[in-house]
Order: structure tokens, then sequence, then C-alpha cells
């Protein structure tokens, strides 16, 4: 009598873990096939970009204009980001798309950490982490994206009338 109760116990489980076993391996959050939230830049937007992990010369909150894509103004939001900005390193605030191709680099080359994080609505990226490596420090890549706006951004406007 304990066989059949042993079976009907373990015969579950092991339904369960065959389906689950194609899963195996896939980081949380990491979309396996990044085409699957295809995400089209629009001809302008804007949005915030917070870069604070790693040592490198991308640090800080920046707000960041792009047009046919390319950022056509970038300012610091903190010290670390005007610092950074006064280094004049030419494209060093990527544009959505250039954080996107950066990612999926990494995923090419094996990076222990990708994941992208996309909007619900068009799938613009939100947030996107990079380690290369866990066993390395201060290699990451983390980005969150803010206030992410389509169309006239950042530029200069009227005064209000008083």
């Amino acid at each position: 009598m304990e066989d059949p109760v042993r079976v009907k116990t373990v015969l579950p489980a092991l339904v369960v873990l065959a389906l689950t076993g194609g899963c195996a391996g896939q980081q949380a959050g990491v979309t396996p096939d990044p085409t699957a939230t295809a995400w089209t830049p629009p001809a302008k937007y804007g949005f915030v970009l917070s870069s604070q992990c790693g040592e490198r010369a991308l640090i800080g909150r920046f707000r960041v204009t792009v047009q046919d894509d390319k950022v056509v103004r970038a300012e610091g939001l903190d010290d670390s980001a005007r610092r950074a900005l006064m280094l004049r390193m030419a494209d060093l605030v990527p544009t959505l798309r250039q954080l996107e191709a950066e990612a999926e680099t990494a995923r090419r080359e094996g990076a222990d950490v990708v994941e992208v994080e996309r909007d619900s609505r068009d799938a613009h990226p939100t947030r996107i982490t990079i380690d290369p490596s866990r066993d390395s420090e201060d290699d990451e890549a983390c980005y969150t994206i803010e206030e992410y706006t389509i169309g006239l951004t950042g530029g200069s406007s009227p005064s209000p009338s008083r």
C-alpha cells in the first residue's frame, strides 16, 4: 500500500520539475528573445538617466534629450553628473538605443548578469543592469531611466507671461 502513495506524491513533483527544467539557467528579469519586446525610438525624446554602478566616467543623474538617434543635450542633475560632463568625452551620455545595444553586446559576450526591464505600454527600457563577471568588483553597469517623454523635451521654452 505504501508504494502507490509514494508514486502519487512523487509523480506530480517529477512532472513539475520536468516542465520547469527548461527555465534552468535563465536569469530572472532577462528577456530570452530581445526582439519580443521591441521598442522603436521616436524621432525626439527625453529622459532622466541614473547611472550608479561600477567605476567609470558615466556616473550620476543626467537629463538627456535625443533627436534623430543622437544626444543633442545632456544636463548634469547632481555633482557626479556635472563632473562627468566636464570631462567632455564624446558620446559619454548614451541614447536609450545605445543602452539597449550595450546590454545586447554584454548578453552575446556571456555576461553573468544582463537584465532589461521595460515599460509595459511602449517597451522603452526603464532599468538595465549588466555585470560581466560576478567575481569582479566595479565592472557593473546599472541604469535607471525615468521621466521618459516623447516630443519636445529639454529645449528652451518661452518665459511664462507675468
